[in-house]
């Protein structure tokens, strides 16, 4: 009997740290293209209900970190670098029948965006008003009364514009809530950390990754450039000859292919790649952003010692109802490494595996990220993460119940954390 519960012990355990990682992440990315997008995908707005607190427990306070909503590709080469190659391809006849109608459709579709290359469009300021209705609704009694919201982004206009939107969308829920908005070049140091100024940089020790698989190994592995490239080029190696070689363009590519939907209307690039060559394609440079971020999200500490720091003055202060941040993907996705948002901080002993812990498609466009804090009447704090309006687990941490954890045990193991990532310049 003994020997039974210990293995349905050791069962139970399997079962509860296994839970965050996505082995049929593979699935669904070919089964959905929002998910194939990764980061250029739009918000899915498919979280399911959140689970009710623990007995006595009350919402008190949100501490928030957002990604700027849907855009026009962040990058101008996504478009110019395409016509370029296209075009040429098309002036010596280098082009398949499925390159030329690519060619032809592009033609007409890429000068506006690339004019408002970078720029917030419409679907990324109804995202932002979407959310932040959801977190009002979610929890009425966080924003009940005349309280005060504090809001932080970085100077980027797209950024600017959602932080804009998201807190509009609160006044109109509630018009006594009160708000104090800051884009300046010093605020990045918290919501940019790795972008802010070089007076006010910091840099953190890093982990050892010598073992860690290159980018440029990964992709020998997994691309097939032929494959790729030749069903838009006679040549295969066509591209070679442009910036960045093939690569750039298959960054490129997938950009596009990615993010058209968030602006345009007309189906006119989804025929390009097949459905298990997006997903490689997905794979490869899902791999490349996790292993960014393998170091990139010890450079984020600024951001988590900003959200510690506010929302225990937040504490003492009746009057807070939340703090708002505002900025991009490649801070989203260190910080939720950082943290161990779902177990995505793992590192796993094959790069194939990284895909079960680590999903671009859970940074998409107007991703959000919220600390829900929760109060009894005894004042014992707990909170919960939620990720994109889900709930999120911490793996690192022992959870009271559910999603809900502990603020204390979370701030021991920050402190931990941050101590063994000391600054080091």
């Amino acid at each position: 009997m003994k020997k039974t519960f210990v293995l349905l012990a050791a069962l139970v355990l399997f079962i509860g740290s296994s839970n965050a990682q996505q082995y049929d992440a593979l699935d669904q990315v070919k089964a959905d293209w929002r998910k194939a997008a990764g980061m250029e995908g739009p918000h899915r707005f498919d979280a399911p209900a959140p689970t009710p607190a623990p007995k006595g427990y009350k919402p008190f306070y949100i501490s928030h970190y957002g990604r700027h909503g849907s855009r026009y590709a962040w990058n101008s080469k996504t478009y110019s670098l395409m016509h370029e190659v296209l075009s040429a391809a098309h002036e010596t006849g280098g082009l398949t029948p499925l390159g030329e109608q690519f060619y032809q459709d592009f033609e007409t579709f890429y000068e506006i965006p690339l004019i408002n290359t970078g720029d917030l469009v419409p679907l990324g300021w109804e995202q932002h008003q979407k959310i932040a209705a959801w977190v009002y609704d979610a929890f009425p009694k966080v924003f009940k009364g005349a309280r005060h919201v504090d809001a932080i982004v970085s100077t980027s206009a797209r950024s600017i514009v959602s932080m804009s939107s998201f807190c509009l969308s609160l006044k109109e829920k509630n018009p006594k809530l009160t708000f104090y908005q800051s884009s300046t070049h010093t605020g990045l140091g918290v919501v940019t950390p790795t972008s802010a100024p070089s007076p006010i940089r910091k840099k953190y020790k890093e982990d050892d990754i010598s073992r860690v698989e290159s980018v440029s190994h990964f992709n020998e592995r997994f691309i097939d450039y032929d494959g790729l490239l030749g069903r838009i080029f006679t040549d295969p190696k066509f591209p070679s000859k442009f910036e960045g070689g093939r690569t750039n363009f298959l960054d490129q590519l997938y950009s596009l292919i990615g993010g058209y939907h968030n602006y345009e209307s007309r189906p006119i690039f989804d025929n390009i790649l097949t459905t298990d060559q997006y997903a490689s394609l997905w794979e490869a440079l899902n791999y490349y952003s996790w292993h960014i971020d393998l170091t990139a999200r010890y450079q984020n500490i600024p951001l988590l010692e900003d959200i510690i720091t506010k929302a225990e003055a937040a504490f003492n202060d009746p009057n807070r109802a939340a703090d708002l941040r505002f900025g991009h993907d490649y801070v989203f996705e260190a910080f939720m490494c950082l943290i161990n948002v779902n177990g995505s901080g793992t590192v796993p002993e094959k790069a194939s595996e990284v895909k079960y812990w680590f999903q671009s498609y859970n940074v998409p466009m107007a991703a959000t990220m919220f600390f829900v804090f929760y109060r009894n009447n005894k004042g014992d704090i707990l909170f919960k993460v939620m990720q994109n309006e889900a709930e999120a687990t911490l793996p690192q941490l022992q959870p009271v119940t559910g999603p809900y954890y502990r603020w204390s045990d979370f701030t021991q193991w920050a402190s931990k954390m941050m101590a063994e990532h000391p600054v080091i310049e």
